[in-house]
């Protein structure tokens, strides 16, 4: 408990290392791209969201994926970036960061995606082996359950707990701080999970 309330960055270094995160992550990808093909404002349409499940709505898959990779790498690189300039817990501040601009990016009112995508490039740039987890787990709920939404809620719950089952445990607070606010900005799919009427996998409309 005493290794993850002692943190030795100093106060200027992790305003850098938040501004770095915060400035990668809030590039709205899914919005750049979709104008850049000429399929107008993303926000426009669907449920309104930047990331690469409204891009989907479009119809172009590859843009789709185009959008899920950059939207993970941005925190993966800014993990990453932020760890090689100034050490380990940068980079954690780094990449929670660039989660919180996808999120919230200043660009866009504040208004941006859901965080999934980001949420695991955060994870494999502090955690790589917890991706497999992260996968494992959203595969198996998507596969019984043919919700997207829930096979992200429980794969985000449960990467705390085996980060802090390793002995992890400041990555595994960073992304239980994580977690928290993943299921705030997922409080409309809670809201269809728990009434039933959230869409399903494959479902049309």
């Amino acid at each position: 408990m005493a290794d993850i309330l002692t943190w030795s960055i100093t106060l200027p270094v992790a305003a850098m290392a938040l501004a770095l995160g915060y400035l990668l992550g809030s590039i709205p990808f899914g919005l750049l791209l979709t104008k850049a093909a000429g399929l107008g404002d993303i926000r426009a349409i669907g449920s309104g969201n930047i990331g690469a499940t409204n891009v989907l709505r479009t119809g172009n898959k590859k843009l789709a994926a185009a959008t899920l990779f950059l939207d993970a790498f941005k925190a993966t690189a800014a993990a990453l970036l932020a760890q090689a300039l100034w050490g380990p817990e940068a980079g954690l501040l780094g990449g929670f960061a660039a989660f919180l601009g996808h999120l919230f990016p200043i660009w866009l009112g504040f208004k941006g995606g859901k965080g999934v995508a980001t949420y695991i490039g955060m994870l494999l740039g502090v955690a790589p082996a917890m991706v497999i987890v992260f996968a494992f787990v959203w595969l198996t709920i998507a596969k019984l359950s043919r919700y997207s939404s829930l096979a992200a809620l429980v794969a985000t719950l449960v990467i705390p707990v085996a980060l802090w089952i390793v002995g992890e445990q400041k990555i595994a607070l960073v992304m239980a701080a994580m977690t928290v606010i993943s299921y705030w900005k997922h409080k409309a799919n809670i809201e269809r999970l728990i009434s039933g009427t959230e869409s399903k996998i494959g479902q049309k409309g």
